[in-house]
């Protein structure tokens, strides 16, 4: 009698495995994306650092700071390293003028160009 007893009990249903969301290959460009925002920001970020060191430069030049400082000295040279590119595109009759202009235009183009490559990291 005891075996039949056993005998009339339903199996247990076996586990499965499956899993009831994304398959693998979703996860994985999940992933890709998230990597590839996380660049972008960060790209972004260090191009607007970039542009305000520049601008904080040209503020420093224009209000006519103490060079001597050191602080005042090492954001200006910052930017003064940052904008050598673009230096000399532009020769107005003062000395103020010509680093707003040119050191102006290299915070654009970095702005520029950070932002046309966040929006290619976007696209892809």
């Amino acid at each position: 009698m005891s075996t039949a007893r056993w005998a009339a009990r339903p199996l247990p249903r076996r586990r499965s495995y499956r899993r009831s969301g994304p398959g693998a290959g979703a996860v994985v460009a999940g992933a890709a994306t998230g990597t590839i925002n996380l660049v972008a920001r960060l790209l972004w970020l260090a191009a607007a650092l970039v542009a305000l060191v520049i601008v904080a430069g040209i503020a420093l030049v224009a209000l006519k700071a103490n060079m001597g400082n050191s602080i005042v000295s090492s954001i200006h040279d910052a930017a003064r390293s940052l904008a050598s590119p673009f230096g000399q595109i532009f020769h107005p009759k003062g000395h103020t003028l010509a680093i707003a202009i040119n050191w102006g235009i290299a915070a654009i183009v970095y702005l520029f160009v950070a932002r046309l490559i966040v929006r290619l990291l976007g696209r892809w």
